[in-house]
Parts: structure tokens; C-alpha cells; sequence
């Protein structure tokens, strides 16, 4: 056997057989390994590849969620259990904590109350709590009245009746006949309400409607005593509208409340309160009612002497909405004391 000479990169040639033929070479003396390079890696491709899917996925269901949360938790969605708060109209996230942005969310849904009784035409306020007409009010705005008109912000007017009294808490509740689609006043949590916040008060002082105030939540919890009796005819009247007679710390204003009378635990405010606000709506700066405004105290008034009224010197009294909120059902049921 002879070896052939080759040009360098050439592969050798194997001895001719008697055919002159090229032989095959030896086979091997062990089976050949297929390359593994390749399997490696196309194993190492497909789990990289399924991660990639997965998260994918992720992101996707990720994202779908949190669009949801944000569509469930996206301006005026009702509060968490337990916060004892009754949806309704609230400030857009854009006006939020401003004074406009309050008037504007809430004014719809305060109305003017004119009431008809033996004692004459007097004006009061309310608050709008369900789109078909329910309102409240405080008892001693129509108390005795033998009829009752009500006056939207819009102008529109709806005669009303009575549903449910309650005296001892000076509230009421009354429904406008064939009313639909209304705005409603969200009903806050006023064990939240601390000295210092900030409030709105909107209501129709003297026929006024939709007059807008501000001011803070001044005290909490102050003792004021009104008449139980509307018609008393204590009552002094001042431009048309009724001057409610009311006590605190050991005096009388507005004239005289007579002998039968009732005690709360008020929220004081700052806020200008004026005949004819009584009934309305004071407000936090996120637009939910804290409190139904229900007297005010008039400089000139205090002796009791029935002198002309100077106004509003900034020491107005609120019932707590935790208040009415517990009463509705009683006052719903046409119960009162």
C-alpha cells in the first residue's frame, strides 16, 4: 500500500481494489455521535420562547385588571363598606376641595321649601335624596303646613307632601308628586368631621335660592334646643321668611321657643346661615352632606325682644347626617315623635 501525495486542504485518497475502482474507507471502530450542539439548543429555544408567551400573557391579564380596578375605582364609585356613606352626586376629581366645585355638583340637588300654614308663608330648604323626589328637611320648616311647594334650581316647581316627622331631631322627610331622573346629595359620614375642615352651605336664605356660603366646621357636639311646634307662633318673621327661635348655652334667639321643645348635639360652623337656610345642606369640600342646617344666631335677636335681625354672624348650627341617616327608615315609615 502506498501513500499518495496530496495538495495541502485535499482529502486523502483511499487504495484502489482489482476494479481500479476507489475503496470505501474502513468503518469505524465505534459509532459515530450525532451533533448535539443542535438539540441544545432547540430544547434551550422553546422554554425561552414559553416565557416570553407567559409574560406576554402577564402583561396583558396585568393591565386588563388594572384597567378595571381603575374603572371601579374612578370618580364617584360608592365609598368601602362601613363608611356609612349614601351615594349620590359628587365633586369631579378636577374641582375636588374647591368651593365652585362643590356649588356646582351640589346645587342641583338643594331645593327651596315654601310652606302655607295657619301662621302664615315662611321659606326653608332641603336636600334631595332620591331621584323621585324624596327630600329632607328639618320638621320645624313644615310643621303645620297645610301645603307644601317646592322649587328646584332649575325653577321647576313640585308640590309635596308629607312623608314622615320626627320632632325630638327636628327632622323631616317629604316627596314631590310625580318627580323622576333628580339629582341626589351623596349622605356623608359625619363621625369623620374634625374642627378646622373646611364646609359649603347651600340653601335659600330669604327666598334666595341656591345661595352659596362658606366657612369650617367651628365645634362639634354642641347642645341646641329648638321648638318641637312649628306653628307655635312664636316664630319672628323678617322679609317674608321665619326667624327660627332656638337656645343655646342657657339663651334664647329668634324669639321664644316655647314650652315644648327638643335638645341635639349640633355641628356649629362659621359658615353664613340666614333665614331660610334651615332644612339646607352643609357640606364637606368633597361634596357629601354633613349635616342639615337647622338655626342660626342673629346679633339683635338675642334679647329675645323681636327687634329686627342684623344677619348671620357666623355662628350657625347643623344636625349631624349621621343623624338623619339613622332616621330615615323611622321618618320612611311615616313614624315621629
Amino acid at each position: 500500500m502506498t501513500e499518495s501525495q496530496r495538495p495541502s486542504g485535499e482529502y486523502p485518497m483511499y487504495p484502489s481494489y482489482g476494479n481500479g475502482e476507489a475503496a470505501y474507507p474502513p468503518p469505524p471502530s465505534y459509532q459515530p455521535v450525532p451533533p448535539a450542539a443542535p438539540a441544545p439548543r432547540r430544547r434551550a429555544r422553546r422554554p425561552v420562547a414559553l416565557l416570553a408567551a407567559v409574560a406576554v400573557a402577564a402583561a396583558i391579564v396585568g393591565g386588563g385588571t388594572a384597567t378595571v380596578i381603575g374603572r371601579l375605582t374612578d370618580g364617584g364609585a360608592p365609598t368601602a363598606a362601613g363608611s356609612g356613606v349614601v351615594p349620590g352626586t359628587t365633586v369631579s376629581q378636577t374641582s375636588k376641595g374647591t368651593v365652585a366645585g362643590v356649588a356646582a355638583a351640589l346645587s342641583p340637588a338643594i331645593v327651596e321649601i315654601g310652606a302655607t300654614s295657619t301662621a302664615g308663608q315662611s321659606t326653608g330648604s332641603g336636600v334631595i335624596i332620591t331621584p323621585d323626589g324624596e327630600i329632607v328637611t328639618n320638621n320645624h320648616v313644615i310643621a303645620g303646613a297645610s301645603q307644601i311647594e317646592v322649587t328646584l334650581s332649575t325653577g321647576k316647581t313640585y308640590t309635596a307632601d308629607v312623608v314622615g316627622t320626627d320632632a325630638d331631631k327636628d327632622l323631616a322627610l317629604i316627596k314631590l308628586r310625580n318627580a323622576s331622573g333628580l339629582k341626589t346629595a351623596t349622605l356623608g359620614d359625619s363621625s369623620k368631621v374634625a374642627v378646622g375642615d373646611q364646609v359649603v352651605a347651600i340653601g335659600s336664605p330669604e327666598g334666595l335660592t341656591g345661595t352659596v356660603t362658606s366657612g369650617i366646621v367651628s365645634a362639634l357636639d354642641r347642645d341646641v334646643t329648638v321648638a318641637k311646634d312649628g306653628d307655635s307662633g312664636q316664630d319672628q318673621r323678617q322679609g317674608g321668611g321665619r326667624q327660627w327661635p332656638f337656645e343655646f348655652g342657657g339663651q334664647q334667639f329668634n324669639g321664644s321657643t316655647g314650652e315644648s321643645t327638643t335638645t341635639y348635639k349640633a355641628i356649629q360652623t362659621d359658615a353664613s346661615l340666614n333665614p331660610g337656610n334651615s332644612g339646607g345642606a352643609l357640606i364637606n369640600m368633597n361634596g357629601e352632606i354633613i349635616g342639615i342646617n337647622s338655626a342660626m344666631y342673629s346679633a339683635s335677636s338675642a334679647s329675645g325682644s323681636g327687634g329686627s335681625a342684623a344677619g348671620s354672624v357666623g355662628l350657625g348650627f347643623a344636625i349631624p347626617v349621621n343623624t338623619l341617616k339613622a332616621d330615615l327608615d323611622t321618618l320612611r315609615a311615616g313614624h315621629g315623635s
